[in-house]
């Protein structure tokens, strides 16, 4: 798990952030754990400066790229119901501006993620370098298609929304893990939870939600 080294970062107030969980705690967030941890990462790194004034709002934000950093809420939501108990290897499709990424080293002993686009990947990279993150791994590549040979994960979370779960992603999830993925046309979509055990794979609709769509390939 990793910890963060806010040296130079120009940490933003820690009232700030205690109004950000006391709304995600009254919104429904139970996991202590995951509370401390959005109540940790400074979020106000992952965005342009332009708006980091708005950091802890509990809304999503652009990023460039037609891509926008999930609102707080959302982070915690997929974030709890991901670690219902403790997953040590993490699949993440969707880095974007790798904020929900810095959520999940701070609870698993590895995170792989993929993105798409291949700039994101680079700011992301940055931000991680400068949190002193060594436990994330990345990769420029086609979310669908997961990340067959780092595989398999305890737990995979995708921050796109898929029109189908695509079955490299059922392939990579080990016995006993979980994936939390939105599912749906673009505009709404279920946030879906699935479980693998011996027996195949269960299904739970957790929450209504928007995501950009998961798109094929990958863009320079």
């Amino acid at each position: 798990m990793a910890e963060f080294d806010l040296d130079g970062i120009g940490m933003t107030s820690q009232r700030t952030r205690d109004r950000l969980v006391k709304r995600l705690r009254e919104r429904g967030i139970a996991s202590e754990q995951v509370l401390g941890v959005i109540g940790s990462v400074p979020r106000h790194i992952f965005i342009d400066e332009a708006l980091a004034h708005r950091a802890y709002e509990d809304t999503a934000l652009p990023i460039g790229h037609n891509q926008t950093i999930s609102q707080p809420f959302i982070v915690a939501l997929m974030t709890q119901a991901l670690f219902n108990r403790p997953r040590a290897v993490v699949l993440e499709i969707g880095t974007g501006s790798g904020y929900q990424t810095a959520v999940l080293a701070a609870l698993a002993e590895k995170v792989y993620t993929v993105e798409r686009i291949a700039p994101l990947i680079e700011r992301a990279a940055a931000r991680f370098r400068a949190l002193k993150l060594r436990n994330v791994r990345m990769r420029n590549a086609d979310g669908n298609v997961g990340w067959a040979d780092q595989g398999p994960f305890d737990s995979i979370i995708v921050t796109a929304a898929a029109r189908h779960v695509p079955g490299a992603l059922y392939d990579q999830l080990a016995i006993g893990g979980r994936l939390v993925i939105p599912v749906g046309d673009e505009g709404l979509q279920e946030l879906l939870i699935i479980d693998r055990d011996d027996a195949g794979f269960s299904e739970q609709s957790l929450e209504h939600v928007r995501f950009v769509p998961l798109l094929r390939g990958t863009r320079n």
